[in-house]
């Protein structure tokens, strides 16, 4: 039998394809037609639609009756299986930034069109907030949740967005799309995101995303906005960054980096 290159290199075509398909459902909402997946994976229609039927046939994909293509639920399983093993990887980093700055560490990656909380590690101070591991939350009214926007293009978070909608939480959230455009490019240019109490009143967080992760992943420092202080934000946002850079660094040497 000859030997074939895929056979050589270990890659199989079909299986790249395949979760190119799950990963670009997941980046723009989780919800698609056939066209759309196939002009992000850059395949042709008939090519996508053989891969999706494969996908909906295991259970990984489902078809809605607007024809349309979503995420099935039974990602959840493999995702939360995981998740918690990266989040108990990132556990030590966590509890450095808080032995730093006192307050509490979160990591959150995005899933569908949610972020979802993956680890933390709580504060000094006893206090109940809505940052618990598990927890989804809307990404445009989190700290996180802009962190992990600002990793994608703007027509791509646009389109997560508008798929997403965006509620009023609190009287801060902001619920119109280009100013939260807006507030991701202000976010690019100095490295971190913020949420002024847009999710939870009087709750603060500083986030930053980590570059190279496996998934679309960002790490934030949460408080009470009274002890969000200037200074605390300056200094939270400084460990957040280096935090990341020690993720990546990591990454990179297990392995566990995008392709």
């Amino acid at each position: 039998m000859t030997e074939t290159a895929a056979d050589r290199t270990g890659r199989q075509p079909s299986i790249d394809r395949a979760f190119g398909v799950l990963e670009a459902m997941a980046s723009n909402g989780g919800r698609l037609s056939l066209s759309e997946i196939a002009g992000v994976v850059g395949l042709s229609v008939p090519s996508v639609h053989r891969l999706v039927q494969t996908l909906v046939r295991l259970g990984y994909v489902r078809q809605e009756a607007s024809r349309r293509y979503a995420l099935a639920p039974s990602l959840i399983r493999l995702g939360d299986g995981a998740a918690k093993q990266f989040g108990t990887w990132a556990n030590p980093v966590l509890a450095d930034l808080v032995d730093q700055i006192g307050e509490s560490a979160n990591m959150a990656t995005l899933e569908g069109t949610h972020a979802v909380y993956v680890a933390q590690v709580a504060g000094r101070h006893a206090l109940r907030m809505f940052t618990e591991v598990g927890r989804r939350v809307p990404v445009h009214s989190t700290g996180v949740g802009k962190a992990l926007l600002s990793q994608i293009p703007d027509p791509s978070a646009a389109r997560l967005l508008s798929v997403a909608g965006l509620p009023r939480i609190t009287d801060h959230t902001v619920t119109d799309v280009p100013t939260i455009l807006e507030e991701l490019a202000a976010a690019r240019a100095i490295g971190y995101s913020t949420d002024n109490g847009e999710h939870e009143v009087g709750v603060s967080c500083v986030a930053v995303p980590v570059p190279e992760a496996p998934t679309l992943t960002a790490i934030s420092i949460s408080a009470p906005t009274p002890r969000m202080t200037p200074d605390v934000r300056r200094r939270a946002a400084a460990a957040l960054k280096d935090a990341a850079r020690t993720m990546t660094a990591r990454f990179i040497a297990a392995d566990l980096t995008f392709d």
